[in-house]
């Protein structure tokens, strides 16, 4: 842990885990084991955030969001946390914690969010998926989506790897990397088999 790292005293913290030059972990946060947080990113108050996780510089990762296993966050994403954000009620009093209510973002196992990409508050993002970068992300991401655009809109599947899958005959699909096969379905692809 970087000394010029600021860890709240109530934040949990994984064994191996890395945080760097000017990173903030608020109170209650649980970080898993092997993450890495980067130079100035931010974490949330009760954040939860799971095993082998990158969280890159400058990313903000706004309470209570939920990040699963082997998710990439990357350089100065934004995970918001406010449906209708206002500074001030509307008879102009400043707001406080009692005004608003936080709707986290829930970014499933192995998913990817580049850099500079937006996800607005209580978008799950898919196991797998692949959100571009400078991406803004208003809805619900399916698994081994790549999602790009503003607003973001699926352009592709991706497998685990993250390449981008060929059409394999049908509604089936191919990883280019590692020759998993996936198959589509009403809109959504999962798994099959890996190529022998």
């Amino acid at each position: 842990m970087d000394p010029s790292a600021d860890v709240d005293e109530s934040a949990i913290i994984g064994a191996g885990t890395r945080v760097w030059h000017l990173a903030q972990i608020r109170e209650d946060a649980v970080l898993g084991t092997n993450c890495v947080i980067g130079r100035g990113a931010y974490v949330g108050p009760a954040v939860r955030i799971g095993d082998n996780v990158k969280v890159q510089n400058h990313a903000l990762v706004y309470e209570p969001a939920i990040i699963e296993d082997g998710v990439f966050i990357g350089p100065a994403v934004v995970l918001t946390n406010d449906m209708y954000p206002r500074a001030v009620t509307p008879d102009g009093a400043l707001k406080g914690e009692q005004d608003w209510r936080a709707q986290g973002v829930t970014v499933r196992q192995g998913a990817s969010v580049g850099a500079r990409s937006v996800v607005v508050a209580g978008v799950t993002i898919g196991r797998w998926a692949l959100i571009a970068a400078g991406a803004v992300v208003h809805r619900d991401v399916p698994d081994f989506a790549l999602m790009a655009g503003v607003p973001a809109r699926r352009v592709k599947w991706v497998g685990r790897a993250g390449h981008p899958l060929t059409q394999a005959g049908g509604t089936h699909w191919r990883c280019p990397e590692t020759g998993e096969l996936y198959t589509e379905r009403a809109g959504a692809l999962s798994p099959t088999k890996p190529v022998d």
